[in-house]
């Protein structure tokens, strides 16, 4: 059952918003412009708020969702906070290689704010505050992503210490980073859109 679990969880994260809900609203596919990463941020290059918002909440949503429902139906011999860390890992890492989407997928930031959400809701709180604080003050998306993100292991280990969750919040951490590659180029160049910015 533990395997089932991670599977599902990969399926769902699978599941691009960006995608579907640029597709339901008529617009490009994310995948074909700006930073063409199938993002929210992405999507808000198109001026539709409306769709950036669906994606941002739809992509948070299931990340919380496969950790909710692995706690509540997946019952299994693994210790269950051994099966919810690997199924957190294992829905970011559908949203970043989905399967329904010839892998090309997003970066990660709002599925893993739902995951850490799932998990705990103040280490949610405290990596999307950081991301809001971070945000306003450089208004640099990337940026924001990339501070929050590495932030979280630290906020999980002040509640936990050297814990399952922990370590699944520094795997994410290393995903998030990693997938951010590109963006971190571009902040040392000085060329990384500011939130808001259209691109070409």
């Amino acid at each position: 059952m533990a395997i089932a679990a991670i599977l599902v969880a990969y399926l769902i994260g699978s599941v691009s918003f960006a995608v579907v809900v640029s597709r339901l609203m008529g617009l490009p596919d994310p995948r074909t412009y700006g930073s063409n990463n199938p993002g929210a941020t992405n999507v808000l290059r198109t001026g539709r708020k409306a769709a950036a918002a669906f994606t941002l909440i739809g992509d948070c949503a299931k990340g919380w969702f496969a950790v909710f429902l692995t706690e509540q139906f997946f019952g299994t011999a693994v210790p269950p906070v051994y099966k919810m860390s690997a199924v957190a890992v294992a829905v970011v890492v559908g949203h970043m290689y989905p399967v329904f989407h010839r892998f090309r997928g997003g970066k990660g930031v709002a599925t893993a704010l739902g995951v850490l959400l799932g998990l705990d809701i103040w280490i949610g709180l405290g990596a999307a505050a950081t991301w809001a604080l971070i945000a306003l003050f450089f208004r640099i998306s990337s940026l924001a992503a990339l501070i929050a993100g590495i932030s979280a292991p630290f906020y999980c280990f002040l509640l936990y210490g050297v814990h399952p969750y922990t370590m699944a919040c520094g795997a994410i951490s290393l995903m998030l980073v990693w997938r951010h590659k590109s963006n971190i180029k571009n902040l040392f160049a000085g060329t990384e859109p500011r939130l808001g910015a259209k691109r070409a």
